[in-house]
């Protein structure tokens, strides 16, 4: 009896210890929501760059700058996030870090963005919530 479970226990650590690459499913999902949360920032940023007349903006909001300052940082904050979950396909370690780091960096500049355009940003602040609770879950190289 004590032999099946042995043979059990050293086949799932095979298994695992073939696995490679990014290697955990919190990390596919993490990738993939990066990739899509970026490709929507840097198109909200394009929009907003090439056209100020799409947004309806408010009078009197605190963190008031120009629609095209706002593009510039969604596309340049877009990239980097696109870039990261790029990355983590590639099973680097530091897309992580960066990935967790990026996507709080996304989730507050959308929430500077709710004026302009509201339901886009709730979306995009929700999906680098998912993006960072995903991060952390994963297990460490270490741990797979």
């Amino acid at each position: 009896m004590t032999s099946n479970v042995n043979e059990t226990r050293s086949g799932a650590r095979a298994r695992s210890s073939k696995r490679t690459g990014i290697g955990s499913g919190w990390l596919v999902f993490a990738a993939v929501m990066m990739i899509f949360g970026g490709l929507m920032m840097i198109l909200t940023g394009i929009a907003a760059i090439a056209e100020d007349d799409v947004f309806v903006t408010t009078r009197n909001y605190v963190y008031e700058l120009d629609l095209t300052s706002w593009g510039w940082i969604h596309l340049i904050v877009g990239v980097v996030i696109t870039l990261a979950g790029a990355a983590l396909f590639q099973g680097t370690t530091w897309a992580r870090a960066v990935g967790v780091a990026v996507a709080g960096l996304a989730m507050l500049a959308n929430f500077l963005w709710i004026p302009y355009a509201p339901f886009w940003a709730i979306v995009l602040i929700a999906i680098n919530a998912f993006v960072i609770w995903a991060l952390c879950a994963a297990p460490s190289p270490s741990e797979r």
